[in-house]
């Protein structure tokens, strides 16, 4: 048996892109699964944009000591660990959380799970703004 996932597009613009991450965990988890493949998004340009900037995330986390989400690069950049529970951080203020652009890699957003148990789940959305 595996975990039983989704991801949702909710919204797809060439500047924004909302998508709504699920997870019903059978207590195996998830390590390092490209959540969000950059070049498979259409940009400004009218092609695949360069990096994504975090703007917003919303979740609701039962069961995993924390959900962690990473820019894909030889050495991951961590974006946020998320805790047991329900919150909401707004980067907007700040012009957002941005793709450090470290060596190798693509910069798609990644997700790790910690503490699996069968039963836990994970509800999580992510406004994205595309960039050139």
């Amino acid at each position: 048996m595996a975990d039983v996932v989704d991801t949702l597009v909710v919204f797809s613009g060439t500047r924004k892109r909302v998508v709504r991450l699920t997870n019903v965990s059978d207590g195996i988890g998830e390590s390092a699964v490209t959540k969000v493949d950059i070049s498979a998004l259409v940009g400004p340009n009218g092609s695949a944009p360069t990096s994504v900037k975090v703007m917003e995330i919303l979740w609701s986390i039962q069961g995993f000591t924390s959900v962690r989400l990473f820019w894909d690069h030889t050495t991951d950049d961590e974006i946020a660990v998320l805790g047991t529970g329900n919150g909401y951080a707004d980067y907007s203020s700040v012009g957002g959380l941005m793709d450090p652009k470290s060596t190798g890699g693509p910069g798609d957003i990644l997700l790790t799970t910690a503490g699996a148990t069968s039963g836990n789940t994970y509800d999580i959305t992510l406004v994205l703004q595309l960039k050139d």
